[in-house]
């Protein structure tokens, strides 16, 4: 019966009841929605590695882009135990260049972002089955070719098929096909032809990676042990999939601290909208609050009737919140990350914990903006309060 009159009482003040759950919504939304983006953010990086595939790099560097390795390493590499042999008894790795390329966007051209370019070997594909061209060819081993990944294509000038960007001036690259991987960070890479990378960054003779498919995730201890005993040349080696997680791993934190740091803020906004509208809800029923005490229901139903009232609110609010926030992964987000200094394509994804989090986030709003206006309406006098 209570319940059902305190429902009835939401309902009754539509008005400042949709106002309060509409400032729920907005914090559920916010702690959700950034919640999604960082699992979106981790899986997108991440998801570019294998854990069967090793990645080698220069000793004490970071990420990629910042490694240069001899060419004589890759002989070190494939002479290396546990590496995986194709058929004809050759090993399966390939030491690629990595660098930045500074485009302008298709819609604004005085707006440049900064791009992730790869030099690749002509066994990419086959080495990487994850990838797959959906638009155009592979390139040309020689020639000054590229692909785009989806992530990239059609959003900066000269990267869409039959269009082209110079990596150096004056030698222009084509671009022949699209390529897609599932949506991982990949899909934000341009891949070009190695020597032509390598002539244009002046990179020749080194590569800034090597990267090796292992007979299986077992053997990476005893492939690294023989590599990183010549202290000379100062390798370092990790499980691929490893890399990306370490590098994803920082921008993802921002997202998710940010996130909650801006709950935090609207978590206060909404406990004392909720405080206000609750406090005035009691002085507007006092007479109806002392007809109930006076036909004998106890100071705890009346407490219990006005908690479940702020928490059915917030709850109201929270669903809508996270209504909102699963139209997220109808968007794109583009992003600098942090460890590779590249924007990168993200998608917000659905994580059921950040979403029951959120909407018990939602929950102890209503609870701590509902218990102080519950306890005084639990206090009054019968008498006093219908004679007021």
């Amino acid at each position: 019966m209570l319940l059902t009159y305190g429902l009835r009482s939401l309902w009754a003040r539509r008005t400042t009841t949709l106002a309060t759950a509409t400032g729920i919504s907005l914090l559920v939304f916010v702690l959700a929605a950034s919640g999604m983006l960082a699992s979106g953010m981790r899986e997108t990086v991440a998801s570019a590695g294998r854990p069967d595939y090793a990645l080698v790099l220069q000793q004490n560097q970071w990420a990629e882009h910042g490694s240069h390795l001899p060419r004589s390493v890759l002989g070190q590499v494939a002479s290396a135990p546990g590496i995986r042999r194709d058929a004809a008894g050759q090993p399966l790795l390939a030491g690629e260049t990595v660098s930045h390329l500074v485009l302008a966007t298709a819609r604004d051209a005085e707006r440049f972002s900064t791009l992730q370019i790869r030099g690749v070997t002509a066994n990419v594909l086959a080495l990487r089955p994850s990838v797959r061209l959906s638009a155009g060819r592979a390139i040309v081993p020689g020639t000054a070719e590229a692909i785009v990944g989806r992530g990239l294509a059609d959003r900066f000038e000269g990267l869409s098929i039959g269009g082209s960007f110079e990596l150096a001036a004056g030698r222009p690259i084509s671009v022949v096909g699209v390529f897609e991987s599932g949506g991982s960070a990949y899909e934000s890479e341009i891949w070009t032809d190695l020597d032509t990378a390598r002539s244009s960054l002046a990179m020749e003779g080194v590569v800034s990676s090597i990267t090796a498919q292992l007979e299986s995730e077992a053997v990476l201890d005893d492939f690294a042990a023989l590599l990183t005993q010549d202290k000379q040349t100062g390798l370092a080696v990790e499980r691929e999939s490893g890399y990306y997680s370490r590098i994803s791993g920082g921008a993802a934190d921002v997202i998710a601290i940010l996130g909650l740091a801006e709950a935090a803020i609207f978590s206060l906004g909404a406990i004392f909208g909720t405080m206000i509208v609750f406090y005035a809800s009691v002085t507007q029923r006092r007479h109806e609050i002392g007809v109930l005490r006076a036909l004998g229901f106890r100071r705890r139903s009346i407490l219990a009737t006005l908690l479940a009232e702020a928490v059915a609110l917030s709850l109201a609010g929270g669903a809508l919140g996270i209504a909102l926030a699963l139209l997220t992964p109808l968007l794109d987000f583009n992003m600098v990350n942090f460890a590779t200094a590249q924007e990168v394509a993200f998608h917000f994804k659905p994580d059921t914990t950040v979403l029951l989090l959120s909407l018990g986030l939602a929950s102890i709003v209503g609870l701590l903006g509902g218990a102080l206006p519950a306890l005084r309406a639990a206090r009054l006098q019968p008498v006093q309060a219908m004679r007021s």
